[in-house]
């Protein structure tokens, strides 16, 4: 897995390595410019192997000091470089003041009015990048990690790199950003933009290239990072040996490794102890045994998908708890899949106390349509109680979640440690409506709000683990161990916007969890495989097509 750090936790580890006397501020400020440009040759090799033309926008903090180094190391190589200064000189950092000197000793470097931008600010920018047809970098060193607050002032060059960035026709210009491009909060991904509500954010840098340091951020993968981040690259500048030291506390796991290293992350699921290829002794009841309660007819579809998921992933047994009116429909849709007659929550105890069964979920399809047309979710509530009741690793989605959505008190009461929610973000608005409402408050100032803090908090409030969905899924437990799944730069998978793709992710937990996994180890490998299954299927996929990508998936990562 690989580790994203906050702001804080990155200066940590900088402050450390300097106190250590191990390395200087100036040495990493050399390190961090050094990796740019290795990035930008590594990204674009055709840069690399004649003179070109960039400009870069050099920013009052160390993220300033960065562009300078990046300016003298490109000049070095031959090219032309101008550079442009949005800051107050004597202000800067001492690392950062002296690789401004070192630029200004023999190039000149152009001052933008600062803390206010006029007219002729902006149109000398737009002269100097966009008016010179040889302008083949544009670098963002404005503002890095730990930025919480419009960059109002600096829109109209911002605006202008947006144009130009999103038209590249215009000018084959390309974008880089170094640590985050300017105008992104570092923890949550979100545009520090002052744009009304339902507008399109302005204000942001939009880059092809964004190059970090040492560990990715969180906002390169959550809210509308991966749309402004274009191709993230993380450079090593030697801080790994500082990484482990224990003020660098609960760090994100993000699960967008290598095929190469995801093969090591996730060989436990061959080595489980009732896991996938286990010896000569293992039987069907070794392997788990998972229970899908399905709805009323018409209704069975959902659940049925999850069931199939539980299978692939590798329960040993699969039942589906069907209601008397809906037994004919899905009896003529399964064959390994068993069945059983479950109307009331009485039934459904019965079932759940036989020892052998080892998980269950509930919530797909399955609450009852009222006369009117709405749905009835007094019977959900009773079904969702009786399972919990049971005491099994329970997966709770869907209707089991909305049938709550008037009293989630209710539903906290009853909730286990072996529980895992998996609501879509209305779903999550309707059961924590509070902590919804930080998440989407733009008081960027509460980086605990990012999509991470707000699932961190949903699992300390209900006691279990939570599954926020969508392209940057949060898995997060009570103790404040989090994941990160993205669906996004090289593992996107919009085609995963379809009907029943998240009852097939309700069942793949739901396998897991049988097989005797954790509920967060069960919910973020799932994640994870949800997302392969989608990758290795493509385009065109449905919803019925991700538990039969499974066995091509193992077979992928040489299980």
């Amino acid at each position: 897995m690989t580790e994203l750090l906050t702001a804080a936790q990155m200066r940590i580890l900088e402050n450390r390595a300097i106190e250590s006397g191990a390395v200087s501020g100036l040495e990493l400020m050399e390190r961090a410019g050094r990796g740019v440009v290795e990035a930008i040759f590594e990204e674009w090799p055709d840069l690399k192997t004649a003179s070109h033309r960039a400009v870069v926008l050099c920013g009052p903090g160390n993220n300033g000091g960065d562009g300078f180094v990046v300016a003298r190391l490109l000049k070095d190589w031959g090219w032309e470089v101008e550079v442009f200064f949005y800051g107050i000189v004597e202000k800067l950092s001492a690392e950062a003041k002296i690789n401004f000197d070192r630029w200004g000793a023999e190039n000149p470097i152009r001052q933008l009015g600062f803390p206010i931008l006029n007219a002729a600010d902006a149109d000398g920018f737009w002269e100097s990048a966009f008016g010179v047809s040889e302008t083949r970098l544009v670098i963002d060193a404005l503002f890095g990690i730990g930025l919480s607050r419009p960059l109002t002032n600096l829109r109209p060059i911002l605006e202008l790199c947006d144009l130009y960035s999103t038209f590249p026709d215009l000018m084959p210009t390309r974008f880089v950003a170094i640590d985050l491009p300017s105008g992104l909060q570092t923890e949550c991904g979100a545009p520090l933009s002052d744009a009304p509500d339902g507008h399109i954010p302005w204000g942001l840098f939009q880059a092809d290239l964004t190059v970090s340091f040492q560990s990715a951020k969180m906002g390169h993968y959550l809210g509308s990072g991966p749309a402004f981040c274009g191709r993230v690259v993380i450079k090593d500048i030697g801080l790994g040996t500082y990484a482990a030291k224990e003020s660098v506390t609960n760090p994100v796991s993000c699960t967008v490794v290598p095929s190469k290293d995801t093969q090591t992350d996730l060989v436990h699921l061959t080595q489980k102890p009732n896991a996938l290829g286990k010896g000569s002794h293992a039987h069907k009841f070794s392997h788990g045994h998972a229970v899908l309660a399905t709805g009323p007819a018409a209704k069975t579809g959902a659940a049925r998908l999850a069931a199939r998921g539980a299978l692939r992933v590798g329960a040993g047994l699969v039942t589906l708890a069907s209601p008397t009116d809906a037994l004919s429909e899905n009896a003529a849709q399964i064959t390994a899949i068993m069945l059983r007659t479950v109307d009331t929550a009485k039934d459904l105890a019965a079932l759940l106390s036989d020892d052998r069964i080892s998980s269950v979920c509930i919530g797909p399809g399955f609450a009852r349509e009222t006369a009117a047309g709405g749905l009835d979710f007094s019977h959900t509530r009773e079904m969702v109680k009786a399972v919990l009741m049971a005491d099994k690793k329970t997966v709770l989605d869907a209707d089991a979640l909305s049938a709550f959505q008037d009293v989630p008190e209710h539903l906290f009461e009853a909730l286990h440690p072996n529980c895992v929610l998996t609501p879509h973000e209305g779903e999550f608005r309707r059961l924590f409506p509070d902590i919804h409402a930080k998440l989407t408050s733009r008081d960027y100032t509460q980086a605990d709000y990012s999509k991470v803090g707000a699932t961190r908090a949903a699992a300390q409030r209900s006691g279990c683990v939570v599954l926020f969905k969508g392209a940057d899924t949060v898995i997060a437990a009570p103790d404040g161990k989090a994941v990160i799944n993205s669906a996004q730069y090289d593992r996107a998978a919009p085609w995963l916007a379809t009907a029943g793709s998240g009852d097939v992710l309700a069942g793949f937990i739901t396998g897991l969890l049988a097989r005797g996994f954790d509920p967060l180890q069960a919910a973020s490998d799932a994640a994870w495989l949800h997302v392969a299954c989608a990758l290795s299927f493509g385009p065109g996929l449905i919803a019925e097509d991700l538990p039969e990508q499974v066995p091509a998936v193992f077979r992928d990562l040489g299980f």
